[in-house]
């Protein structure tokens, strides 16, 4: 009776806790599956006609969005690994991180190409054919991922140099806090990667926003392309300045996690989640996919036929 009694007594005392975790999973998960399912079908869509994957913008844009995809995806994983209090090794913790650190640094680095894109095909639309090519487009793609790839090279040896020092290969906290174990060579090195990456973003749309500004002052312009391309690269600001905000989650947590109690952090973690991470992998879409005229009709109909089904 003893027994029974002891876990019963836990069994209650454990109750709010795994109702508080049920909550929180459903209230992020159910977001977050419906954001994945219209970015598939976006990315579905980009890969149903010729003309998405033989025009050099719509390649770009489909590299943004399978980035922003796989980074919904993988930073919904360690949301629900860090609610849950599941605990991994550091080796396992480490890779996921390190993924998610790629694709993170993907999108600006794709925000740098593709207003220049734009650019040339407003202030240089005779040579635009010869310089934005499929070949020289893929090109541009690879060097993004071989940046990031060569960002998550060297971030790779600073973690193992601190790992190799462990005596206990099983993270003590939750997997979206190792970095503060890997100490400040890592914190200050990732800081100083991201304001270089996200600077260069800023000034690549600054600086073609200006010359296509410029561009349609003149005579012999195309007067509604410049408009449109003015739109596409406001839209490219947007977007940079909402991947941003998935770069203040962690350290806005951090922050308030010294000043509220557990209960009142678990929800604001939630919420910060959802507005800071999973909405602006979504938006994406939203504004690419239903404002371009040749998107759209696909992405509807597409979207349509699978909802119905």
């Amino acid at each position: 009776m003893l027994t029974v009694s002891r876990s019963n007594i836990t069994a209650v005392f454990q109750y709010p806790d795994f109702l508080r975790i049920m909550i929180i999973s459903t209230l992020t998960t159910f977001p977050s599956c419906v954001f994945l399912f219209i970015n598939g079908t976006m990315l579905f869509t980009l890969r149903s006609k010729p003309v998405f994957h033989e025009t050099p913008r719509y390649i770009l844009l489909y590299n943004l969005l399978f980035a922003e995809t796989v980074q919904l995806a993988q930073s919904q994983l360690l949301f629900l690994l860090s609610v849950s209090q599941v605990k991994l090794f550091y080796p396992v913790c480490g890779v996921l991180l390190f993924f998610t650190s790629l694709t993170t640094v993907i999108s600006p680095l794709t925000l740098v190409v593709m207003p220049l894109e734009r650019y040339v095909a407003v202030c240089y639309p005779l040579r635009h054919a010869t310089i934005i090519t499929i070949r020289n487009t893929v090109v541009g793609v690879i060097v993004t991922w071989a940046v990031s790839s060569v960002n998550i090279l060297i971030r790779g040896l600073l973690v193992v140099k601190v790992l190799l020092k462990l005596e206990n290969v099983n993270v003590k906290d939750h997997c979206n806090n190792i970095d503060i174990l890997l100490g400040l060579n890592t914190d200050h090195y990732d800081k100083a990667f991201t304001c270089v990456i996200f600077v260069s973003a800023a000034v690549a749309i600054i600086f073609s926003y200006i010359g296509v500004v410029a561009a349609a002052r003149s005579a012999s312009a195309d007067k509604g392309l410049a408009r449109k391309a003015r739109t596409t690269l406001l839209l490219n600001l947007v977007q940079l300045c909402l991947s941003l905000c998935s770069t203040i989650y962690r350290p806005l947590l951090t922050a308030l996690s010294r000043t509220v109690t557990m209960t009142a952090f678990s929800w604001i973690q939630n919420v910060f989640y959802v507005c800071l991470v999973v909405l602006p992998r979504f938006l994406t879409s939203l504004i690419y996919g239903l404002r371009d005229q040749t998107i759209r009709p696909v992405l509807m109909y597409h979207l349509c036929c699978r909802c119905l089904k």
